[in-house]
């Protein structure tokens, strides 16, 4: 890796002579003045000097009456053309502005956390569009999903290394996200050596996180207060934990004083890291695993009689995209559904959603379809987000994904 600074004079992009790019009349400069971070393609004015911009090519965004907005990223291959980085048009982007930024992210996380295993950086919400990076204690967890961020990946790598001190830095480059920019596939090591999988401490267990062949980072941070309110319903309970990843929910209940969990999950390897982390947690007698598509497995247990006092399903997105919105949502309930009848009466059953497309009501609505027409009724008790590590911006509403329902069901 070269982590030389990067400067005016090494990077044409970075200087005051950085290309023009203009919203189109009608556009809507003042949500951007406001601090909507995008800029999508209809609404750019998009002539051929502009289609020509280099992929991830820092320019000057100004408004439909030539008025300068600040510094922008632009990427003629995606929808959303334009990131706003900065809305001073005068900054300069160099390894010095990407190290005040991981600062600011970092602050809040030192605060927040005894222990430096959180999402550091969430994209738009901490000031770096398109950029997610996950902490694992001395090793870090880079997702450069925009473009700019590709373009900029040793200046990036340098101030995390700076900021931090982590010894480990891995590049995960895979994703939906990625492909909307027209980046390819990549996993690979930045810095320092990663040949293992991971302890992490989290809710009073032990996870391992693979991060170089697991889902995503390795681990999903954002669960961490909801595997917590999980956890303090499942004191002497049965608990079904669906889509269990790497042991989830699951392992967060064995540490609240559940008498049992049972894990399901399609993936082998993910099955076989909640063994590994169960076992480090001391919670091995008290957990197994099925592999299997979850839909088909509620199916089985239905069918063998199977009750559990706490059930979880934590799907991946049903709908990434509003095209998948409806498919997303039947999926939704359905889970519900087959779950419902599962749970004791008295019991409990978590219901979460990633998916961007689907805002909290209509996954609301779709888990209560769920759960009445698997022939119970439910009190909705708590409703759950991601952590404080997975700001939100406000004025972007796709900052907002994680959604967690608890209800408890009657008899």
């Amino acid at each position: 890796m070269n982590s030389t600074p990067l400067s005016h004079d090494s990077d044409p992009a970075l200087t005051n002579s950085r290309p023009v790019v203009r919203l189109k009349p009608k556009a809507e400069a003042r949500a951007i003045r406001h601090g909507f971070p995008w800029i999508y393609a209809d609404e750019l004015v998009t002539d051929r000097r502009t289609q020509n911009l280099t992929p991830g090519t820092l320019a000057l965004l100004e408004d439909g009456d030539r008025r300068p907005m600040g510094v922008v990223t632009v990427n003629p291959n995606s929808k959303i053309i334009g990131r706003m980085l900065d809305q001073n048009p005068d900054a300069v982007i160099d390894q010095a502005w990407l190290t005040a930024r991981i600062t600011r992210a970092h602050a809040m996380r030192a605060r927040l956390y005894a222990a430096p295993y959180y999402r550091l950086v969430h994209a738009e919400a901490d000031g770096l569009p398109g950029v997610i990076i996950d902490r694992f204690g001395d090793t870090a967890v880079i997702q450069p999903n925009a473009a700019w961020a590709e373009a900029h990946l040793d200046a990036l790598t340098a101030a995390l290394i700076a900021v931090t001190g982590v010894k480990n830095v891995l590049k995960n480059g895979t994703g939906r996200a990625r492909s909307m920019e027209g980046l390819s596939d990549e996993t690979v090591t930045l810095h320092g050596t990663i040949d293992a999988a991971i302890p992490v401490p989290m809710n009073g267990a032990t996870y391992m996180a693979d991060l170089i062949g697991g889902q995503k980072t390795g681990l999903f941070f954002d669960q961490r207060p909801n595997h917590a309110f999980a956890a303090t319903l499942s004191n002497g309970a049965r608990v079904l934990d669906l889509f269990s990843h790497v042991g989830g929910f699951g392992l967060a209940a064995l540490a609240g004083g559940a008498q049992s969990v049972l894990a399901v999950d399609g993936s082998v390897p993910a099955l076989a890291l909640a063994d590994q982390g169960a076992a480090a947690s001391g919670f091995a007698d008290q957990f197994t695993t099925r592999q299997g598509d979850a839909f088909a497995v509620l199916e089985a247990l239905a069918g063998e009689g199977a009750q559990f006092d706490v059930i979880i399903c934590d799907p991946p997105a049903f709908a990434p995209a509003k095209p998948a919105l409806e498919a997303g949502l039947r999926a939704y309930e359905r889970i519900a559904r087959l779950a419902a009848p599962l749970v004791a009466p008295g019991g409990y059953l978590g219901l979460c959603s990633c998916s961007h497309a689907a805002d909290l009501t209509a996954f609301r609505n779709a888990c209560g379809r769920g759960i009445g027409r698997g022939g119970r009724r439910g009190q909705l008790i708590h409703t759950g987000h991601a952590g404080p590590d997975h700001p939100m911006l406000p004025q972007l509403a796709e900052s907002g994904y994680l959604k967690a329902l608890f209800y408890r069901l009657d008899g």
